[in-house]
């Protein structure tokens, strides 16, 4: 059997993709055989280091209902058995939300009257390259405002095969929601790329936690390495997962991912490193009952509670609802969001984090809890083998594969569920005969409305490998949108998922404006074609940051141009700076930790992003810079004399 190899990452932006195509390259100039799996389907990246040669497209299909019309009688039984909110009964007619729906096939079976009947629908493509890199390359490739990212992901897998002596190394994508339990099941070992910051200990914690859900061996890498594994080598010995490498700190790196070139092909030293890492990590001990703890920090030992406060706000307008988002992991969102709320007077908003696979805004402000729920997000399925009659209805009607036979009594066969697989959707437990399975409701996060610095924050965590992401994301802008019309605040700035799968859509649906995160990297260039698409089709305002933005100006300047063929205005330019590390580090707000360009490049993005909202809405809610050294600085226009 093949060695199959996940490189994953608790966020985006760790290096992951450079690590996974570096390592396939590496491997395959030593004579092994390789297949390099490209399962960040949202945003494939993969494929821009390696000018391959696809053949024809494979289509990925799925069947989704249609409705017929005259055999509709407005009954709305196929909307109260939706689970995933994507139909609506609007006088007498089934409205239908294609980015919502799932394809699991509840709403057809229910209909009474056949009025909704499945249709295969193109939900994604996989194409292959078998040149000129030395090893072979499988691509998915999700379609923009499609949900079901995790069928393309199978699919990858399935392409690529199980041949015998051949390395299967797949790209997954970040965080740790359905489409990395798909890309990591089956595998024989994970690598988690992260880098040595808060940032990547809290969301090193939740992909780590998924690896030993899922049983899986798994080695640290620490990418952007600096001479100290700070947190990350604190938190690695406390969960007893080994440190198989580390990548160092270096602009040459990224000069030439920006590039689109291969570090691992132009740098020696880094190629060493992971062929190093990955002979480590073949003697590495299976993850044991002592990762079996892992929990989330919010779940104890997180933000300190105390009693709520009142936040005192102002105005009296409608809030303004702004969502930061970007087409791939890593851009440096966060340290926008946070330097933009930095930038805000205290009480004039509130904000919300709605990348809720790996909430960070809240590491950098003190934050005091002053309510905390649980989420249940989905219901899975159960199987109860004293009753199952091993008939296989449940398992035949399956949209996701989630069921698989077992021995029951006396040879005979049972059914049960793989938990990881299972979406909720309830079809198995209606369709069983003899009603063996019952839908058990579960708890699949947590949410947390706290007071900071700033204001009121809202924040939430879901379970590492949890289903329905979106309306987690939902929830917590509805109790920031509570908040706000509470304290009287005139903007809600949320700090948004990456990619542009179900967490992003439900981000971004009906808010005033979008501002997305990008950097003049080829990846960059192609993920933000992706995201600004998905904003035009839900019909919402962009504008666009461009970080890291003297990296490579013509990939700057082909954001620029790109952005301008959407209608979306370049609200700022933020040079390359090393402080931002040392910011994120400190866990302070970028433009509070420096005076250095990046902070400059930050104030004149959050003037442009200003300028932006007084244009489009003719009112300036936005409050005023409260720091007076701040606004000092953000006076001097051309960013010289008394800032550096």
């Amino acid at each position: 059997m093949a060695f199959n190899l996940v490189v994953a990452s608790g966020k985006g932006g760790t290096g992951k993709t450079t690590v996974a195509v570096g390592l396939a390259w590496t491997l395959a100039r030593r004579g092994e055989r390789v297949r390099l799996l490209d399962c960040d389907v949202e945003e494939p990246n993969a494929g821009l280091f390696l000018q391959p040669e696809f053949g024809e497209a494979e289509p990925v299909e799925v069947k989704k209902p249609r409705w017929v019309e005259e055999k509709c009688t407005g009954c709305g039984e196929c909307v109260k058995a939706c689970r995933y909110n994507a139909l609506a009964l609007v006088k007498g007619k089934v409205l239908f939300f294609n980015e919502l729906c799932h394809a699991c096939g509840v709403c057809s079976w229910v209909c009474p009257e056949g009025a909704l009947v499945e249709e295969s629908v193109r939900i994604g493509e996989v194409r292959v390259s078998e040149g000129p890199q030395p090893f072979v390359f499988v691509e998915g490739r999700v379609e923009v405002g499609e949900s079901r990212a995790p069928t393309v992901v199978r699919a990858v897998k399935e392409r690529a095969g199980s041949d015998e002596e051949t390395i299967n190394i797949v790209d997954a994508a970040p965080g740790a929601a359905c489409p990395v339990v798909e890309a990591m099941r089956g595998a024989d070992m994970v690598w988690l790329v992260t880098e040595p910051t808060p940032f990547g200990a809290s969301d090193l914690l939740v992909a780590a936690e998924l690896a030993a859900e899922l049983g899986i061996p798994a080695g640290i890498l620490i990418n952007r390495w600096d001479g100290e594994d700070g947190v990350v080598g604190e938190l690695a010995e406390k969960l007893g997962v080994p440190v198989i490498g580390r990548l160092p700190l270096r602009r040459e790196y990224a000069e030439a991912y920006a590039r689109g070139r291969n570090p691992a092909v132009e740098f020696a030293d880094l190629a060493e490193r992971l062929r190093e890492a990955y002979e480590l990590c073949l003697g590495c001990v299976p993850a044991g009952s002592g990762t079996r703890w892992l929990r989330s920090p919010l779940r104890g030992g997180g933000p300190r509670e105390r009693k709520a406060g009142e936040v005192k706000g102002g105005g009296g307008r409608p809030p303004v609802e702004i969502a930061v988002i970007s087409g791939k992991g890593g851009t440096g969102k966060t340290t926008v969001v946070s330097s933009f709320a930095a930038m805000m007077a205290p009480g004039r908003g509130v904000l919300v984090d709605t990348d809720v696979d790996a909430a960070d805004l809240y590491l950098m402000f003190e934050t005091a809890v002053r309510e905390r729920g649980e989420f249940k997000g989905s219901a899975k399925a159960r199987i109860d083998a004293a009753q199952c009659a091993g008939c296989r209805i449940c398992r035949e009607a399956c949209h996701f594969d989630a069921i698989r036979e077992t021995g029951g009594p006396e040879g005979g066969v049972v059914c049960e569920v793989e938990e990881t697989a299972c979406e909720g959707c309830g079809l198995c437990a209606r369709v069983c005969p003899v009603g063996a399975i019952e839908m058990e409701e579960r708890v699949t996060g947590e949410w947390y409305v706290a007071d900071s610095e700033k204001g009121v924050m809202v924040f939430a965590r879901l379970g590492a490998g949890e289903e329905n992401s979106g309306r987690l994301v939902s929830m917590v802008r509805r109790r920031g949108a509570q908040a706000a019309v509470e304290g009287g605040c005139g903007l809600i700035l949320g700090d948004g998922p990456p990619g542009i799968g179900c967490p992003v859509i439900s981000a971004i649906t009906d808010v005033d404006l979008v501002v997305v995160v990008t950097e003049p990297t080829v990846s960059g260039v192609s993920d933000l074609g992706r995201v600004l698409e998905l904003c035009r089709h839900f019909g919402t305002p962009a504008g666009v940051v461009i970080n890291k933005a003297d990296l490579d100006r013509e990939q700057a300047l082909r954001i620029e141009e790109m952005a301008g063929q959407y209608g979306c205005p370049v609200l700022g330019w933020i040079p390359y700076d090393g402080e931002a590390l040392a910011a994120v580090r400190a866990g302070v707000p970028l433009v509070k930790f420096s005076r250095g360009p990046a902070a400059r490049g930050l104030e004149k993005a959050w003037e442009g992003l200003r300028k932006m909202v007084r244009e489009r809405f003719g009112v300036d809610i936005m409050g005023e810079i409260a720091d007076q050294d701040q606004t000092a600085r953000t006076k001097n226009k051309d960013g010289q004399g008394g800032t550096e």
